[in-house]
């Protein structure tokens, strides 16, 4: 079995690429090659939560467990599989897999969503996830202003970061809304990845109810997770026509036409499909290039254990 380092992850997984493979992994899910296991979570007494998501896409599957507490952070590690045999392939690390791969997925959504010449950028948040979001963005769209707000006291005001901007991306882990639905102008395309717990949101309910399309990356998990929608919605709400899921408008042969006074929205949890298929790339990668370092597995060392 294969051993990748977040390093390795960097070197073998570029923006351009990733998103390249987001569109694949949904062009599958729509086709129903892929299967994607929705996010569950173990909340422990002391803060800390371990959180686990597991899917299949092609040649490979595998599980994303990470653990996270207010005192040590948040810790990523990937299990990846051959789907032929059930043969462990690799364990990986995997922060820069998950922030690498959720930039992209926003990437491939305002590919599809945001105006063609959209050349204003508007960041909140500046972490570890605004990185990957900002590079996603200027891959797919002229980026020629970007104007960003962090809670650091000598940034510039959220306002000020949204205003006239024509993609705003909201990156925070706020659990209340990060702007004022009044600041958001006719066709800016939008994407909200911070949240992905029930009782936590970055956008205002107005803004929700003001925006022409919603694009969830799962309709399953967007029930489960997106505190955006759900303090938002009632359940009529969750059947409007203008939610919808990422698989459908990436595999829409005529795209929606763009309209100049539309508001879109891309609400983002993040899906283990995702993950999947950029851990097998890098994999690929890596033994073309002789990276990594090969651990054994108990039945390669003479351990082999009986099934729990």
């Amino acid at each position: 079995m294969l051993y990748l380092t977040e390093s390795d992850v960097r070197a073998l997984l570029p923006m351009r690429q990733a998103i390249d493979l987001m569109q694949a992994a949904f062009e599958r899910l729509a086709r129903g090659e892929a299967i994607n296991q929705p996010r569950r979570r173990l909340i422990l007494p002391t803060g800390s939560v371990l959180h686990y998501m597991a899917a299949s896409d092609g040649n490979y599957f595998g599980a994303k467990v990470y653990s996270t507490n207010k005192l040590s952070g948040a810790h990523f590690l990937f299990l990846l599989y051959r789907a032929s045999d059930g043969s462990p392939l690799s364990l990986i690390e995997a922060n820069h897999l998950g922030q690498i791969r959720t930039g992209a997925v926003s990437g491939l959504a305002t590919k599809y969503l945001a105006r063609p010449d959209a050349a204003t950028l508007g960041l909140i948040g500046s972490g570890f996830q605004a990185r990957s979001q900002f590079e996603a963005m200027l891959a797919v769209r002229p980026i020629r202003q970007a104007k960003l707000w962090s809670r650091d006291p000598a940034k510039r005001s959220s306002f000020e970061a949204v205003r006239d901007a024509q993609i705003v991306v909201t990156a925070t882990n706020a659990k209340d809304p990060v702007l004022d639905a009044d600041w958001i102008a006719g066709g800016t395309h939008i994407n909200a990845m911070g949240s992905n717990q029930a009782n936590r949101k970055e956008l205002p309910a107005e803004l929700i109810h003001r925006s022409s399309r919603i694009v969830v990356d799962s309709l399953e998990q967007a029930r489960m997770e997106s505190g955006d929608l759900l303090l938002a919605l009632d359940e009529s709400g969750w059947k409007d026509s203008k939610i919808v899921e990422l698989k459908d408008v990436a595999t829409t042969p005529q795209p929606a036409e763009w309209r100049p006074d539309q508001i879109t929205i891309f609400k983002s949890n993040g899906l283990a499909v995702e993950d999947v298929i950029c851990a097998g790339y890098v994999y690929e990668r890596a033994i073309e290039s002789k990276r990594g370092v090969e651990v054994l597995t108990p039945e390669h060392a003479g351990t082999r254990g009986q099934p729990q």
